[in-house]
């Protein structure tokens, strides 16, 4: 090959180094230059014969579903028309509703995908069938959300995790080129890495755009330690402000000293305000505000309506003496003050301790970084999961749903409701407050 390369006129080389480089800039594929529709030779290379089956099933799920599909929001519709009692545990059948028709509205978008997806993987389009999977790994998320909401954590979910795990695999293999990508940049990022030791650098963003470099390793470890700052913050606020002299467990998660919460808002935060750490305070702080009410919006809905989980509740907060209008509008989930200390952590954050959380973060041994980092995602995923089921197993305790499953009996053994009282000290379980459906009582009811 370097012979080959070697005996050619060096016009040649240069312009075929142009032929290349030209048109945007950014496709190194020179037939797609003049026809973008034109397939490389990798793009060519036939769809395995597994994925090709799987497309098949994704076709045949989408044209299923959508029959399926009109034929339950009709139960759920007359059921609410005629029985809201027998629906919805809730005592707002209406936002039940709503998550309702959103979820229907997401599994139909889901199905349209589905074959889109298919398609593309039966006639070898490989870039077209990865970009399908992206869209369908979001859709799917979002309808694992709205899952958990109405039904809380089942069998019912076991179908779209699934489908979420093949669509992860599917988007880093479906594309051959992708594979060859990856291990160059194994390489090069190694190289890189060894170069920026040296020079101090490492972490930091190669083009100068953010502070930090927004990977998975740097964003993973923001979590962990604003997960444990977070958590400390919030221990010493309530024994010195809420309730001088006393101490509440404020963990958010069933193992660990971990407030998820903070260690998200870092993790958004980061995101949003990497290429602003040059700015002006004041709008640091501003965006800082608005993201972290935003979220903290977010989880408090999220946790009341899929669980009935109330972890705090700014209602009747006043400011001066005159009652607090964002608390007012968010209904108690956010209120002025706590924006405005999210505010100043995130200035704090972006200004201060980012600088030396990249240095903490790169004390990580070198040969173990990765691996290490693995294997503590993983084992943070396992925690996160458990302690979903286990807020769950505790709302259908409280609602007096009998435990017939084996995960249910274990989680009632090993976690049961003084567990959870004493772990989630600051939280409360009311079943009314959730937005569950019963689709066994819908499916009684329209019977």
């Amino acid at each position: 090959m370097a012979a080959t390369m070697g005996s050619q006129p060096e016009s040649e080389m240069t312009a075929g180094s142009e032929m290349i480089t030209s048109g945007s800039g950014t496709n190194n594929k020179p037939e797609n230059d003049l026809d973008p529709n034109l397939l490389t030779s990798e793009e060519k290379k036939k769809t395995p014969l597994l994925m090709k089956v799987y497309g098949v099933l994704c076709i045949l799920d989408g044209i299923a579903t959508i029959p399926m599909g009109i034929i339950f929001v009709g139960m759920v519709y007359w059921a609410l028309q005629n029985r809201p009692d027998l629906v919805s545990i809730s005592s707002d059948p209406t936002l039940s509703t709503i998550l309702s028709v959103a979820s229907f509205v997401v599994i139909m978008v889901n199905a349209g995908f589905l074959i889109g997806f298919g398609i593309a993987l039966l006639k070898n389009r490989r870039r077209n069938a990865a970009r399908w999977s992206y869209i369908l790994i979001v859709m799917t998320i979002l309808r694992i959300l709205l899952d958990i909401m109405l039904q809380g954590l089942g069998e019912h979910l076991i179908g779209p995790s699934i489908q979420l795990l093949i669509l992860l695999v599917i988007s880093v293999t479906v594309d051959p080129s992708l594979l060859e990508e990856r291990e160059l940049k194994r390489k090069l990022r190694s190289m890189e890495d060894r170069e920026a030791i040296k020079e101090g650098t490492l972490g930091r963003d190669p083009e100068g755009k953010g502070y930090i470099e927004l990977n998975f390793f740097n964003l993973f470890w923001v979590f962990v330690v604003c997960s444990v700052l977070g958590l400390i913050i919030e221990t010493v606020q309530h024994m010195v402000v809420v309730d001088p002299g006393v101490y509440q467990d404020r963990a958010g998660m069933l193992f660990g000293p971990f407030s998820p919460i903070y260690g998200f808002g870092a993790v958004f935060m980061t995101i949003a305000l990497n290429r602003f750490y040059k700015k002006n305070f004041a709008l640091i702080f501003l965006v800082s505000a608005v993201i972290g009410g935003l979220f903290e919006f977010f989880v408090s809905w999220f946790m009341q309506t899929s669980f009935g989980a109330v972890a705090w509740d700014y209602t009747g907060m006043t400011i001066f003496g005159i009652p607090d209008p964002i608390a007012i509008i968010a209904g108690g989930r956010t209120a002025t003050p706590f924006m405005c200390a999210w505010g100043l952590l995130g200035l704090i954050w972006i200004k201060f301790l980012l600088p030396n959380m990249l240095k903490l973060i790169n004390l990580i041994p070198w040969k173990i970084r990765y691996s290490f980092t693995t294997i503590c995602a993983a084992l943070m995923l396992v925690n996160g999961a458990m302690t979903l089921m286990a807020l769950d197993c505790w709302f259908q305790r409280v609602s007096n749903i009998p435990e017939n499953a084996p995960v249910e009996q274990f989680f009632a053994k090993n976690f049961d409701n003084e567990y959870m009282e004493n772990r989630f000290q600051s939280m409360t379980i009311t079943p009314d407050d959730s937005t569950r459906v019963n689709n066994s009582q819908v499916s009684d009811a329209t019977s």
